[in-house]
């Protein structure tokens, strides 16, 4: 739910080498849910939508608090206090980062994921992944975690490359 009285914003999202060592911290849980949060929130389902994304964690918006946003097509689902319950399969595929935009390479993550979290207002929520959404909710609770997906790929694409593998999938 969108508090009307409250403006959406485009957030920045710091890029490059020189933000990789703030997004190698891990942040801080949440606590408090209040209207802050929740324009936190709104901005950064309208910053991931601008900027193509399929998730965004908001240290990645220079807030280092355990909150992320994914949107897989299916529409927004915002994690408060996000932690992977239980995991299983296997996928190998490409990844990239708003954070280093143009950088792609193969990264490993579980086919299907549950994730417990707390929505806006606190409520304990469960969600469950696969695929693509289960990359992706690994790839925001890493950066939440401190990891950053650069230091998981075990093999660097070239733009060529990743274009390839996307033609492949289409």
């Amino acid at each position: 739910m969108r508090l009307g009285f409250l403006r959406m914003a485009i957030r920045n999202i710091p890029t490059g080498k020189e933000v990789e060592k703030s997004l190698r911290r891990r942040c801080r849980e949440v606590t408090l849910f209040d209207e802050r949060l929740a324009q936190l929130i709104d901005d950064m389902a309208d910053t991931l939508h601008d900027a193509g994304g399929v998730g965004l964690a908001a240290c990645q918006v220079g807030i280092f608090r355990r909150v992320a946003v994914v949107d897989v097509g299916d529409g927004i689902i915002e994690l408060v206090n996000p932690v992977v319950i239980e995991s299983s399969g296997e996928q190998d595929g490409p990844e990239g980062c708003l954070s280093f935009p143009g950088e792609f390479g193969m990264v490993k993550r579980p086919m299907n994921v549950i994730i417990k979290a707390q929505d806006r207002n606190g409520k304990k929520i469960t969600v469950s992944g696969e695929g693509l959404s289960a990359r992706a909710f690994c790839h925001e609770i890493d950066h939440l975690n401190g990891i950053v997906c650069t230091m998981k790929m075990y093999k660097h694409l070239t733009q060529k490359e990743m274009e390839k593998i996307m033609s492949k999938k289409l």
